[in-house]
């Protein structure tokens, strides 16, 4: 039977660039050109400046959007109730859809999972796991709050309590089976990553019932190496993504800033980010201030936000991709992105990054969080040689079209 499958996101890439929704779409995309989908459409919440008004209309042909929130995010429930019940199930009744796949339910709420089931019970509900949010009430990062941000391994009642003093362990055992119960109705779960599969194995969701399956890329070829003289290095290292607390660009600029003046001759760094201006004014400054003097020098270039389509021809200008977060990410985007262009990369150690790059293989890795490390090991990287043995070994991500049919082979 052709499948008729509708993707939900928690934002549409029209309006937010998030990993997570550009992975949602291009598999959304994917689906419309396979011949075993009879028909197949995504719905991604939006803010449209007009409030929570709970309306679902229509962006483009087989595409929507939800004005929808959260009005209590420990328990992830829906600012507007009334329409998970109405306006989105009389779009479940016009669309017919065998399968409805989640990539997320951060804005939207956990409601509409049972809404889906109660509707029709047949449907089939999937859900991508993109982060930690049902373990961790820390916006899923698995990161605890205070300025050391140290990493947690597990879930603990007790400790949540030390991140939230507000909540009881009461309210941490209640939240917890609240994500489990409106879980217990998905027919099976699908994780970008190992590492976050084992996580959410521990935390309590059967090991048969979810899988691993990578976000597709492009199925373009590798660019050409960086054209360089005769005696220029494999010096010039980019950072792609949000600059955050969690991003760890400021562990960059500190391996920059820890360097000699004479090392820091030897390297480039480019910063290709967006949203710091919606941080914190302390992180702002730090940051700022930072950059400002390695600007000065010459061995930093803050680029700025760039648009998806045009990362590929950023990416022909610089050798290594940089990611230096200091939580456990899943399957950062970025990873990928860089190894389709045929760029190596160098991560920090913990989580996904060490999962996806292998170390003396495809990339380098770092102690996560130390600038020291980072810094010896960005000078390590200028070695050519190195740069082109780690190029060549570098294997193609999963496409857009292979992802999805390893997706239809769960659903079937």
């Amino acid at each position: 039977m052709k499948q008729r499958i509708l993707v939900v996101s928690h934002g549409h890439p029209d309006f937010s660039l998030g990993g997570a929704e550009i992975a949602a779409y291009n598999l959304f995309e994917a689906f419309k050109k396979n011949v075993d989908v009879e028909d197949t459409w995504f719905l991604a919440r939006a803010d449209r400046g007009r409030g929570i008004t709970g309306q679902i209309h229509k962006r483009r042909d087989n595409e929507y959007l939800w004005e929808q929130g959260v009005a209590d995010w420990h328990l992830m429930k829906s600012a507007h109730q009334e329409s998970v019940t109405t306006w989105f199930v009389d779009l479940l009744k016009s669309l017919k859809p065998t399968v409805v796949h989640i990539h997320h339910y951060a804005h939207i709420g956990l409601e509409f999972i049972r809404a889906i089931k109660k509707y029709d019970s047949s449907i089939k509900v999937y859900l991508t796991l993109h982060e930690y949010m049902a373990i961790c009430k820390h916006n899923g990062q698995m990161v605890k709050t205070g300025k050391e941000m140290k990493l947690c391994s597990s879930e603990s009642y007790d400790e949540c309590r030390g991140c939230f003093p507000e909540n009881t362990a009461e309210d941490f055992w209640l939240r917890k089976h609240h994500f489990k119960s409106a879980f217990d109705l998905a027919d099976g779960f699908i994780s970008p990553s190992e590492f976050l599969r084992q996580r959410y194995i521990d935390w309590g969701i059967n090991e048969d019932h979810i899988v691993v399956i990578e976000n597709g890329q492009t199925d373009l070829p590798p660019l050409a190496p960086r054209p360089i003289a005769e005696n220029e290095t494999r010096n010039r290292f980019g950072f792609f993504g949000q600059v955050n607390p969690y991003k760890g660009i400021d562990v960059l600029l500190d391996a920059l800033r820890s360097m000699t003046k004479d090392e820091r001759k030897r390297v480039m760094v480019e910063i290709h980010g967006a949203n710091l201006d919606a941080q914190s004014g302390e992180f702002q400054s730090k940051i700022k201030k930072s950059a400002k003097k390695l600007i000065a020098e010459g061995c930093l270039r803050w680029v700025g936000p760039y648009r998806p389509d045009e990362q590929r021809s950023k990416l022909q200008e610089i050798d290594w991709v940089v990611v230096p977060s200091i939580w456990w990410e899943n399957s950062p985007m970025v990873i990928q992105e860089a190894f389709t262009a045929g760029r190596p990369l160098i991560v920090s150690n913990i989580g996904g990054m060490a999962e996806k790059v292998n170390e003396g293989v495809d990339g380098l890795h770092f102690s996560a969080r130390n600038p020291q490390s980072l810094a010896q090991t960005m000078l390590k990287a200028t070695d050519t040689s190195l740069w082109k043995e780690l190029r060549d070994n570098i294997e193609a991500p999963i496409s857009y079209t292979e992802c999805a049919i390893e997706h239809l082979n769960v659903f079937n």
